[in-house]
């Protein structure tokens, strides 16, 4: 369970931390209202990757189509990186299996992404985290998923560079090994 209590108690020393005062009419309520954010924003931190494939594997059959590739392309998304709590922002996430027999409802990839993305955590393991659930939820050891963002870690502190953008790919079972299934989703992929 999130404690926003202890949220509100830390946003309000961090406000006097920085030589703000708390109290002034326009701070005033800004710890409540960063706690219910902070709820919102880090609601998959209180999920297992094992919970949230639960959640979202609504499935219907479709025979059997050994090498049909299901690709859902540029989900938007952010998150928060564990190193700053920086925003990582403009992502997209493209992600791709084989179905087993059985397809995943196209809205249930985009909310896994979702629920992924809603902890704090590195770009890295937002896409293995995807590919696991991926994996329990469809049934199938074939993912890919694919990310693209920028971090306001780069673009905002430290180095600053704004337009620098970060991409991760995480491929499992045969996109993993069989080169030709790979070429053949790097087309669709654009």
């Amino acid at each position: 369970m999130i404690d926003k209590k202890a949220i509100e108690e830390h946003v309000r020393g961090i406000i006097a931390a920085i030589g703000d005062d708390p109290e002034r009419e326009g701070l005033k309520e800004t710890p409540e209202r960063v706690a219910r954010m902070c709820e919102r924003i880090f609601a998959g931190t209180q999920l297992s990757n094992e919970e949230i494939a639960r959640m979202y594997n609504k499935s219907f059959g479709v025979g059997d189509g050994s090498d049909d590739i299901v690709l859902v392309k540029d989900i938007e998304c952010f998150s928060y990186c564990e190193h700053h709590m920086a925003l990582m922002y403009d992502m997209k996430i493209s992600v791709a299996y084989i179905p087993c027999g059985r397809v995943l409802g196209l809205s249930k990839i985009a909310r896994i992404a979702d629920t992924v993305c809603r902890r704090l955590q590195l770009q890295e393991r937002i896409g293995s985290d995807i590919a696991e659930v991926m994996q329990m939820a469809s049934g199938s050891e074939d993912v890919a998923v694919f990310i693209e963002a920028k971090h306001s870690c780069m673009s905002a502190r430290g180095i600053k560079k704004p337009s620098a953008a970060t991409r991760t790919m995480t491929l499992r079972g045969r996109f993993k090994t069989d080169k030709q299934l790979f070429e053949r989703l790097s087309t669709m992929l654009g």
